[in-house]
């Protein structure tokens, strides 16, 4: 089963400086075991623009257009036997101390599970 998992930062939790030694250990080792499929981090929130069409408008706004100060930072692709596993490998992940990890399953293109 693949995973998305969304880094969401918060800059409300006051965990220190993110470990980066630390990160890219648990992604070597994710690798290695074949359950990492892709990491990749995101630029930073005031970068993003957010596209709607109401009405057959196209609205573009600046940034994330959200009530919350947390904002995703990053994401995981996780190959995994199921959602238990990603728990297991998202509590392990040192990321999960300074904001949160938000773990979806993917829907496959023709509706099988």
């Amino acid at each position: 089963m693949e995973i998305m998992m969304f880094v969401v930062d918060d800059p409300e939790v006051d965990a220190g400086e993110v470990d980066q030694e630390a990160v890219a250990e648990w992604d070597r080792v994710r690798a290695e075991q074949g359950v990492l499929k892709r990491a990749m981090r995101l630029r930073p929130a005031d970068e993003a623009v957010t596209v709607r069409v109401r009405g057959g408008e196209t609205i573009v706004t600046d940034g994330p257009f959200t009530e919350s100060k947390e904002w995703i930072a990053g994401y995981d692709i996780l190959e995994v036997e199921d959602l238990d596993q990603a728990v297991e490998l998202a509590k392990a992940d040192q990321l999960a101390r300074h904001g949160a990890l938000e773990l979806r399953p993917f829907w496959t293109l023709h509706g099988e599970e």
